[in-house]
C-alpha cells in the first residue's frame, strides 16, 4: 500500500516514469545504494538522487510538479492538518489493521475493536465532505485509499464488516476508485487475500 502512494500520485501529476518490481527477500544493488538506512521500498529516484518513505515522496512530488493536480492545500494550517491526518493513516490504520490480520483470539478481537475505532475516526474527520480535503482528492485521500485493497482481507480474517460498521469510508472509498489513478493502481481486493494476506497469516498465525 505504501508503494501505491507513489504511484497513483505520480498518475495524478500525469508524470511518465520507470517502475521497477523489488524482491524484498533478494533486494537489488540499487534498493541498496538508494536507501541504504532503511533498505525498504518506495523510493523515487529523481534526477539520480534518491527520496524515500512513502509520504515523504508524495510531498516531494507535489512540491516539484506543482503546476498540476495539487495534493497538499496551500493553506498552511490545512496542509498541517492533512500531514497530521497523513501520519493518523500510517501510524493507526497500518498498526491496527495488522493486529486483524496477524492475531487471534483475545488480541485479535482487541485489535478488531481498535480497528473500527480508528476508521470510525476517519469517519468523523471526513464526516460530509466528498474527501478529507473538501471538494477534490488530496493528500489524506490518497494516504489512505490504498488500504482499501485490504479491506477485504481485514472483512474475512477479523470477521467484521467494514460498510456496516463505516459506511462513509466504504462510500468515500468508492468515490475515489472512480479515479483513473486510483483505479488502474489498486489491486484487486479478493486477489490481494488469495495470494497474500491468506499466505502470510499461515505463516504468522498457527490455527
Amino acid at each position: 500500500m505504501f508503494g501505491m502512494r507513489v504511484r497513483i500520485a505520480l498518475a495524478e501529476k500525469g508524470i511518465k516514469y520507470e517502475y521497477k518490481e523489488e524482491d524484498l527477500k533478494n533486494k537489488s544493488p540499487l534498493l541498496l545504494e538508494m536507501n541504504p538506512i532503511k533498505k525498504q521500498i518506495p523510493v523515487l529516484i529523481h534526477n539520480g538522487k534518491p527520496v524515500c518513505e512513502s509520504l515523504i515522496i508524495v510531498q516531494y512530488i507535489d512540491e516539484v510538479w506543482n503546476d498540476k493536480s495539487p495534493l497538499l492545500p496551500s493553506d498552511p494550517y490545512q496542509r498541517a492538518q492533512a500531514r497530521f491526518w497523513a501520519d493518523f493513516v500510517d501510524k493507526k490504520v497500518f498498526g491496527d489493521a495488522q493486529k486483524v490480520c496477524s492475531t487471534k483470539g483475545e488480541e485479535q478481537e482487541a485489535g478488531k475493536k481498535e480497528f473500527l475505532e480508528t476508521l470510525k475516526t476517519l469517519e468523523v474527520e471526513l464526516g460530509d465532505k466528498p474527501y478529507f480535503g473538501g471538494e477534490t482528492f488530496g493528500y489524506v485521500d490518497l494516504s489512505f485509499i490504498t488500504f482499501y485493497s485490504w479491506f477485504h482481507a481485514y472483512e474475512v480474517l477479523g470477521n467484521i464488516n467494514i460498510e456496516a460498521e463505516c459506511p462513509k469510508i466504504i462510500a468515500w472509498a468508492k468515490r475515489c476508485m472512480q479515479k483513473e489513478a486510483v483505479a488502474k493502481t489498486l489491486p484487486d481486493q479478493k486477489k490481494v487475500y488469495e495470494e497474500h494476506v491468506a499466505r502470510l497469516r499461515k505463516m504468522f498465525v498457527s490455527e
